[in-house]
């Protein structure tokens, strides 16, 4: 027989309002079915394939490894100065029709081809998006464009997407949002960025410190960039956190920090940062914490207002200030697809225009092939 112990609710504590603890009965018993405590609110908990899992399913080729390789170590070697070329990360906003995405990519590895010289092409290859509220959250949490969040496919797309990208010689970048997401892709990304949004995020910090490549650090929504500036430097030193083993199960993760950070300056609630007074108060504060002084703007975003037609003036106010001699810009931003604007995707996707944004506003090609060839005259 199964003892049970009765737990009487006190008389001197009545039921108040609507809260949850108002449909308990007056004499709670602690037995084998007890009161539920755990996953109260969560609909379904579906286990995703073991990173080793997927990454054998979807392998990196040896090709795959010495482009991602070779990308890496040049970029390393631009922020440290060694490589005067300018790294430009340009691309869609985010990626959420493949094909489009391949067609932008075949265009754009050719014209990374004829200006390689002096500058050095990644392209955005974005899967995740931050939301301040709701919204569309990227291919790996919602791939099908419908609500359905079959993350198991996005992250599988995520990973095709990338090697179809470095099949073509050019280099990948992205933003790490969800702390796990890098166990699954971050082998095929040459260089990755930390949102305006996760920048104080102590998780994100911790991450950036342990990734395997290049990581920018955008300024604050506020415009602020000290969080950027203390992100760097918890991203550069030894951390322990927890994380996720290449086997699926939880684990402690010690790094000993990621040396090839720097700031993104991405304008702000109080406006655009691109200006020469912004990069030299930017610069100062880097050499004041021990920094290397070099900065990337970010042409999009608080920089153009989220206005693509502003975006080339703001690229070429940056460009004036390195063909002027500032290297301490080291590169630049730029969102662009096929087709200029936005859409939504409110109305469904099969109303959605091929090669036009879902997400942010982008300039279209025939703009893009022309800053390109401008920065690199």
């Amino acid at each position: 027989m199964t003892m049970v112990t009765p737990i009487h609710r006190s008389s001197r504590h009545p039921r108040r309002g609507n809260s949850p603890f108002d449909a308990a009965p007056l004499c709670i018993y602690r037995s084998a079915i007890m009161t539920r405590v755990s996953d109260v609110h969560i609909i379904t908990n579906t286990a995703l394939p073991a990173p080793c899992e997927m990454i054998a399913e979807i392998p990196r080729s040896e090709a795959h490894a010495a482009t991602v390789a070779g990308a890496r170590a040049d970029i390393a070697r631009i922020l440290s100065g060694e490589d005067a070329r300018f790294l430009l990360v340009v691309g869609p906003c985010s990626i959420h029709d493949l094909a489009g995405g391949r067609e932008y990519a075949g265009r754009l590895a050719r014209l990374a081809d004829e200006v390689r010289d002096r500058v050095l092409i990644v392209m955005r290859v974005y899967f995740e998006k931050p939301r301040t509220t709701l919204g569309w959250k990227g291919l790996i949490m919602d791939p099908h464009l419908d609500g359905t969040n079959d993350i198991p496919t996005g992250l599988r797309l995520a990973r095709t997407f990338l090697r179809d990208v470095l099949d073509l010689g050019l280099p990948t970048a992205t933003e790490m949002l969800d702390p796990i997401t890098p166990q699954y892709i971050a082998d095929l990304v040459c260089w990755s960025a930390i949102g305006a949004r996760t920048t104080e995020s102590q998780t994100h910090r911790q991450m950036a410190s342990g990734l395997s490549m290049p990581v920018g650090f955008k300024n604050a929504t506020s415009g602020a960039v000290i969080p950027a500036i203390n992100a760097i430097n918890a991203a550069m030193h030894r951390q322990t956190f927890l994380g996720i083993h290449e086997t699926g199960r939880a684990s402690v993760v010690v790094t000993e920090g990621n040396p090839d950070c720097h700031v993104i300056l991405r304008g702000g609630d109080t406006g655009p940062n691109h200006t020469p007074e912004h990069v030299q108060k930017t610069l100062a504060e880097l050499q004041k914490h021990g920094l290397p002084h070099v900065v990337m703007i970010d042409a999009s975003h608080g920089n153009c207002g989220k206005k693509a037609a502003q975006m080339p003036g703001t690229f070429r106010a940056i460009l004036s200030q390195r063909a002027a001699g500032e290297r301490g810009i080291i590169g630049a931003m730029l969102e662009s697809n096929l087709v200029a604007g936005a859409q939504s995707l409110d109305d469904g996707k099969d109303s959605l225009e091929y090669g036009k944004s879902i997400t942010d506003q982008c300039i279209d090609w025939a703009t893009t092939v022309e800053l390109i060839r401008e920065s690199a005259k």
